[in-house]
């Protein structure tokens, strides 16, 4: 799009921001795992008919905020005040071009607090503003996971689920899941918040068990998640301007 055709669309467009990361996923998977699952979440949904016209994808933002992974190398990250202040100006870049319904679809684990921050602290920069919609959604939280012939109930790292979509879409990017190793999830003091690094919990890098990994189960994930994501856009481009609920 050129700026004009930016111009030309009602002020009611939802305008979606994709983010993800560029971080280490174990010793089987690759850098960029958040930024393809995400991308191609995103992907699929911007595909619907109903999509196409009515809604606006801003490409795909790769570098999230991975501070606790960094002991692990390739890893790359904006750190959690910064990436906050990214997010914040993009919302207020399209505010300040008068757009009222911005969402993030998130891929990355670690963006959801400063995502969250984010749209509490412009809601309040922009209180005068009384048609704003600020959402920030987490992607495989919008839908009820699959359960049949799964060994996962949530979502970990470079896990099942994750492993399985990636054996959907770039298998090749996929390493020998032979000698990979359970990691549990635990319980970190729940429900309590614990702050952690990686190191913490998992020495490889990855949290869950990708051994039971299929491209179909990445398909069934693709599907479920793919399908989160529309009925939040639906609701989100139904909204009528001043209604709590949506």
């Amino acid at each position: 799009m050129n700026w004009p055709a930016v111009e030309a669309l009602p002020r009611e467009t939802p305008i979606v921001f994709p983010v993800a990361a560029l971080e280490q996923h174990g010793r089987h998977m690759p850098l960029f795992t958040d930024s393809l699952l995400c991308g191609e979440i995103v992907r699929r949904v911007a595909d619907l008919p109903r999509f196409r016209d009515g809604v606006v994808f801003a490409p795909l933002q790769w570098l999230g905020n991975s501070d606790h992974h960094l002991d692990f190398p390739g890893t790359l990250s904006a750190s959690p005040r910064v990436y906050l202040d990214l997010l914040n100006d993009a919302i207020g870049n399209f505010v300040e071009h008068g757009f009222t319904r911005i969402v993030f679809i998130n891929g990355h684990g670690g963006n959801d607090v400063p995502g969250k921050q984010a749209i509490f602290e412009m809601r309040q920069q922009y209180r005068g503003h009384q048609h704003l919609l600020l959402l920030f959604a987490t992607y495989w939280n919008l839908a009820a996971p699959p359960t049949d012939g799964f060994v996962q109930k949530q979502m970990g790292h470079a896990c099942e689920w994750e492993t399985s979509m990636m054996l959907r879409i770039r298998p090749e990017l996929v390493g020998d899941l032979s000698k990979v190793e359970d990691v549990p999830f635990g319980n970190a003091f729940e429900p309590a918040s614990r702050g952690w690094i990686m190191p913490d919990r998992s020495a490889p890098g990855h949290i869950g068990d990708p051994r039971s990994a299929t491209a179909e189960k990445g398909e069934i994930l693709f599907s479920t998640f793919a399908d989160g994501v529309t009925k939040m856009l639906d609701r989100a481009s139904a909204w009528d301007g001043k209604s709590w609920n949506g």
